[in-house]
């Protein structure tokens, strides 16, 4: 278990994490009260789940084949088996970001139409693509630092996109410290509500862009939507 590889079993409940997070996304999609999908409501979670089982078993292989690994194809194949997590997650992730972004969009055109709805229908849309937004980007994030979970442990600190706090501590115990899936939780969550960095500082241009555009998101959905939907409840 000391290979480099050998993370993806050490680290195996920041993978699940990462696949519940998508089973709350698509939870979210069928909630949708008003018409804000791109074709039938259940075009988008069906896209997802298909696209979650394929990564969800070879997660599920790569994590039991490297109990049993010893010979170097071995590795070689669960480092193939990595790289094809990374594009399906990637994947995965983009189809997400369209749909919520789709749906934003529907939702400010209904409010410029005059025809969103009830007020109380309007705040409850506007609440599950801001929550759906803080979750695809903790994905995003998870994905994109150091070149993803796949590449977890085979990239130096210093080709990090972003700074938590943990990483300028001068503690040797801590000194292999590397985030979690919830550690991207709190980054977005906190992105999302003070649209700017909070303890953890991006490092990267993309990471930078990333958070660009989730704040540019949350702001739109909170100040735009939700406000006009506390309008009509007043």
């Amino acid at each position: 278990m000391r290979h480099e590889h050998a993370i993806i079993h050490h680290r195996a409940l920041d993978f699940w994490s990462a696949r519940a997070a998508i089973l709350v996304i698509i939870c979210l999609q069928l909630l949708v009260i008003n018409d804000l999908s791109f074709g039938p409501r259940w075009l988008a979670p069906s896209i997802e789940a298909t696209l979650l089982i394929p990564l969800s078993i070879a997660t599920a292989w790569t994590q039991m084949a490297t109990q049993r690994a010893v010979e170097h194809d071995h590795w070689y194949t669960i480092g193939r088996f990595r790289v094809f997590i990374r594009r399906m997650a990637l994947v995965m992730t983009g189809v997400i970001s369209i749909m919520n972004c789709g749906a934003l969009a529907f939702l400010v055109r209904a409010l410029l139409e005059g025809h969103a709805g009830a007020g109380t229908t309007l705040l409850v849309d506007a609440l599950n693509i801001w929550v759906t937004n803080v979750i695809v980007f903790a994905l995003w994030f998870w994905s994109t630092d150091r070149g993803g979970p796949p590449t977890c442990g085979l990239v130096k600190r210093a080709q990090a996109d972003f700074l938590f706090p943990q990483m300028t501590l001068p503690d040797r115990e801590i000194r292999d410290w590397l985030p979690g899936f919830v550690d991207y939780v709190f980054l977005a969550f906190t992105n999302s509500t003070a649209f700017s960095p909070t303890d953890t500082l991006p490092l990267s241009k993309r990471a930078k862009l990333l958070m660009m555009a989730e704040a540019m998101i949350s702001l739109l959905t909170i100040a735009l939507v939700a406000a006009r939907a506390v309008n009509i409840l007043a």
